[in-house]
């Protein structure tokens, strides 16, 4: 009990402070006939942004691709544990944040800067920030992808690209990204799956049956990693494979 009036008591010159009827919902209307937001909306719409901000990482960039191709690729060394899952997140994270860096410079100058110091509204710097997202989805989108999107959901074409909706080029874009990435992923696979088969045969040949190739196989494919400088290739071909679009 006294604990609890000794909160109160703490609290009290607050609660005092606080200046009633202040609407924490509010539309302003501008100078130029627009309205904008209250703070108070403009703060929750920024911490919801921030929790579908993972989601927008994995849908919208190129982050799909990356980190799909770096676990094929540790599957095929025949090291399910090594680089670790933390290692893997990390280097998928800094390479999209180098692939997309042109998208995000474009989205700062265009909607961001502008946003900040007040010379246009929320929603317009929003829109702003889409096009350049839009652009990037749409030139690694298939358009077999985007005709079966459209087709379920009711649409018989489009006029132009402006006219997709993000319902339809979301998908669109992750299943064209999984398609990808699965490619890329089995023509890494190639080499090493190819050193497992020597080694086996090597092994049933000279009657070792009960011996794992995959024990012996995988100093060889290390070696061979190492020796072709492996994580420049990948990484060079997984920054190529956006770039060259």
């Amino acid at each position: 009990m006294r604990a609890s009036v000794l909160v109160l008591l703490l609290f009290a010159p607050a609660l005092s402070g606080a200046a009633p009827g202040i609407p924490a919902i509010s539309v302003i209307d501008t100078g130029d006939g627009g309205q904008n937001w209250s703070v108070s909306i403009q703060i929750l719409l920024l911490m919801t942004a921030l929790t579908l901000l993972p989601s927008l990482v994995l849908a919208a960039t190129s982050f799909t691709r990356i980190i799909i191709v770096l676990a094929i690729l540790r599957q095929a060394i025949g090291m399910p544990q090594t680089p670790p899952n933390q290692v893997l997140v990390g280097i998928a994270l800094f390479l999209t944040l180098f692939i997309m860096a042109p998208v995000l410079s474009e989205i700062q100058g265009a909607a961001l800067e502008p946003y900040m110091a007040g010379e246009i509204e929320l929603m317009a710097a929003l829109e702003r920030a889409e096009q350049p997202l839009r652009a990037f989805m749409l030139s690694q989108t298939r358009e077999p992808d985007l005709a079966l999107f459209a087709g379920l959901a009711g649409h018989q074409g489009f006029a132009s690209v402006d006219e997709i909706p993000m319902s339809i080029l979301l998908p669109s874009f992750l299943t064209s990204e999984l398609k990808t990435a699965f490619q890329i992923g089995f023509l890494t696979f190639i080499p090493f799956l190819v050193i497992d088969l020597v080694v086996s045969s090597v092994l049933m040949s000279m009657g070792m049956m009960m011996l794992s190739p995959m024990l012996i196989s995988l100093p060889f494919k290390i070696m061979l990693f190492v020796m072709v400088d492996g994580w420049t290739l990948i990484v060079g071909t997984l920054a190529a494979s956006f770039m060259a679009i």
